[in-house]
């Protein structure tokens, strides 16, 4: 226990989903968690659920004015932040061919867009502090071809470039700060029952997982967290790849 103790940590698209348990994981484990969302009554919800000084944000991520008072916010009440895991997410079904201009700048202005923003105005704030540490979700959509999932997929591998470019960035300026991606394969989310048109499964948390079932949301929390605490002091500009040997079985 307290693997974060008295650390400040943001989550974005915290509300639901893989955002919601690395909330409660990250709570559990000693955090301030900042729940941001789109849906603030759920992110307040969460807030309650949780405690240990939690705070709901109502936060749209491609919004730079948002992110502007994100900061302020979480300045004024914590003064510093710790933490910030780019996690909000959105997925749209459809090829190249057909995805329109409006869809595609739609899914990237969310998770391209938005891991950039979170970034570029988290920093300055974690500077402040004693530095911290980046997480920001990608996906095995950035390592393998998902045509299904194109726009999807190439804000995914925005999200996996954008990364190693921070944390070069940061030791190159002094900044404490490291920055990590994380590459998902299927986790059992609301996000991927209904890009899947299916029924929610239950997926226990413990024990090893069959090929082809996907994971549970604590698969990817405890990975989170590991990169949030100082154990992963050492590891900066990686690509975490959370998927049962997905991406390396042959079809």
């Amino acid at each position: 226990m307290g693997r974060v103790e008295g650390k400040v940590a943001l989550v974005t698209g915290g509300a639901s989903g893989l955002g919601a348990e690395d909330c409660r994981v990250l709570a559990a484990e000693g955090a301030r968690v900042v729940v941001s969302d789109v849906n603030e009554k759920a992110a307040q919800a969460l807030a309650d659920e949780i405690g240990n000084d939690a705070m709901a944000l109502r936060h749209d991520v491609a919004s730079e004015e948002d992110w502007t008072a994100a900061m302020a916010a979480i300045e004024e009440r914590y003064r510093r932040l710790d933490i910030l895991v780019n996690n909000a997410g959105v997925v749209l079904n459809a090829d190249v061919e057909d995805t329109s201009l409006e869809q595609y700048r739609w899914v990237n202005s969310v998770m391209s867009d938005g891991v950039f923003l979170g970034c570029k105005h988290a920093i300055p704030l974690m500077n402040k502090g004693d530095g911290g540490s980046i997480v920001n979700m990608s996906s095995t959509g950035a390592l393998l071809g998902y045509p299904i999932f194109f726009a999807y997929s190439a804000a995914k591998g925005a999200v996996r470039a954008l990364t190693k470019s921070v944390a070069v960035m940061c030791q190159e300026k002094g900044y404490a700060i490291r920055c990590n991606s994380v590459h998902p394969g299927a986790i059992e989310t609301p996000m991927v029952q209904t890009a899947e048109g299916r029924e929610a499964r239950d997926i226990p948390v413990e024990g090893v997982l069959p090929p082809g079932t996907p994971g549970h949301p604590r698969d990817i929390a405890m990975m989170v967290l590991y990169l949030a605490s100082d154990e992963s002091r050492f590891v900066n500009g990686a690509e975490m790849v959370v998927d049962n040997a997905v991406t390396i079985r042959p079809f």
